[in-house]
């Protein structure tokens, strides 16, 4: 029998009471679509936390800034569902922008700490609050137990987790570790974006990345490592927004040298915008 996909919350509570009912946990699969085998990773590490997955495939409007790619986002529905099939996904809630934003939707979730870390919200000023609006909804609508996040995505990871347990959600958020290719890009739906020429060079952001996590090991000051990797980079053709050292738990500039170090970038190749993020 093909996945289901259903439409409106109004049928995804339907099901997902019905699982409840029978004292089933399930997982949620935030995804706006275009899927890679890092979010079929997502989905398989649902099925090992709970009963039921349900993936949800809804390209936010409200994360994306007027100049950005939202008309372009590509958009692959038929072929997604065929793959969460393939996974073992339970259910897919496909909802059109209308439902989701209903006529005289008028709140939103406003956010500090680790969505105001200077990182992406310096260049995405709207994202994360567009991301904490509809992740909270998706959250209220499925009802789960537990909600599985890329790490590729770490701010996004941070403040999501932040935001449950600020709102005392009941649920529980599970980072999984990036999915890479062989080069060490991480996979990413934007990667589709990349000619040949720049999709060979878009390994160097991940090269960099472990290289300066390397130095600050051996006793480099981050500051120093982080600044090598943006020349690096600068000087093959990426026009660079940040290469950054964090406390990995908090986002906040490194006070000390025993904390735990996260390293973030961000950068342009061509006209599309890859981030990534390793512990060191």
């Amino acid at each position: 029998m093909s996945l289901k996909v259903v439409r409106n919350i109004l049928d995804l509570r339907k099901e997902t009471t019905v699982w409840r009912a029978e004292g089933l946990t399930s997982a949620v699969v935030p995804t706006m679509g275009a899927l890679h085998d890092g979010h079929i990773t997502l989905v398989r590490e649902g099925l090992k936390q709970a009963d039921r997955v349900l993936a949800t495939i809804f390209v936010n409007p409200k994360q994306f800034a007027a100049h950005e790619d939202l008309g372009r986002y590509p958009r692959t529905e038929a072929a997604d569902v065929a793959r969460l099939e393939e996974a073992g996904a339970h259910l897919v809630f496909a909802p059109e922008p209308q439902e989701i934003y209903p006529p005289g939707f008028a709140t939103s979730v406003v956010l500090t700490g680790p969505a105001k870390a200077g990182l992406e919200d310096k260049f995405r000023p709207d994202f994360f609050n567009g991301v904490a609006t509809i992740v909270a909804k998706l959250f209220a609508q499925s009802q789960a137990d537990f909600a599985m996040f890329g790490e590729k995505d770490y701010q996004q990871l941070m403040v999501v987790t932040r935001m449950a347990c600020d709102l005392d959600l009941p649920i529980k958020v599970i980072g999984v570790p990036t999915v890479r290719e062989e080069s060490g890009l991480a996979l990413s739906s934007r990667n589709a974006y990349l000619s040949k020429t720049e999709h060979h060079k878009a390994a160097a952001l991940h090269q960099k990345l472990v290289n300066a996590a390397r130095k600050i090991r051996a006793g480099q000051r981050p500051s120093r490592a982080t600044g090598v990797a943006r020349r690096s980079l600068a000087l093959l053709g990426f026009r660079v927004d940040y290469v950054a050292a964090r406390n990995a738990e908090t986002l906040a500039q490194p006070k000390g040298p025993d904390e735990p170090l996260r390293l973030l970038a961000a950068a342009w190749l061509g006209n599309t915008r890859l981030i990534d993020n390793i512990a060191v």
